[in-house]
C-alpha cells in the first residue's frame, strides 16, 4: 500500500489498534498519548520511513533547540562573513549558488574554511560567529 493510503487508514483505527500498529512498526510500546497525537506520530513515522525522514541539518537544528544552549544561524546566499585571525582579516563570501569562497578558493562548508585559516579543526559557524549561546 502506498504511504498516502497507510496514513489515510490511520483515521479509521481506534486507540488500541493504533498502539498495536506502533508496536509493530517501531518495536516499542506506544507512548501514553491521546488518539490524535498517536495518529500524527504514526503518520510521521510512516512518511519518514518511506520518504527518508529529516535532513541532517534539520535534525541538528532541532537537537540544538531541544537542548536550548546554542543557536546556529545558517549560511545563506549573498552572505559576507569577516573574522580577524592572528592580525589578518579573513572575508568569506557565499555566492548565489551557495558556494563558499575565501582567498580565491571554493569550499563546501565554513568548517573547511576555518580549518584552512587556523590549521586546526574548528566549527565553522562558531569560528565566524554564527553559533551563539542562548540566554537562559
Amino acid at each position: 500500500m502506498p504511504v498516502a493510503g497507510e496514513v489515510a487508514a490511520l483515521d479509521a483505527l481506534p486507540l488500541a489498534d493504533l498502539r498495536a500498529r506502533w508496536a509493530q512498526l517501531l518495536g516499542t510500546p506506544a507512548p501514553k498519548v491521546g488518539t490524535s497525537m498517536l495518529r500524527l506520530a504514526l503518520a510521521w513515522e510512516l512518511q519518514a520511513r518511506s520518504l527518508g525522514g529529516l535532513s541532517r541539518g534539520t535534525s541538528r537544528a532541532l537537537d540544538q533547540l531541544a537542548r536550548g544552549r546554542t543557536r546556529t544561524d545558517g549560511v545563506r546566499a549573498g552572505m559576507r562573513l569577516a573574522r580577524e585571525w592572528q592580525g589578518r582579516v579573513h572575508v568569506v563570501d557565499v555566492g548565489e549558488d551557495e558556494i563558499i569562497r575565501w582567498d580565491g578558493r571554493e569550499f563546501r562548508s565554513l568548517s573547511e574554511v576555518a580549518r584552512a585559516i587556523t590549521g586546526t579543526r574548528w566549527s565553522g559557524p562558531a569560528f565566524f560567529g554564527l553559533k551563539k549561546a542562548v540566554a537562559a
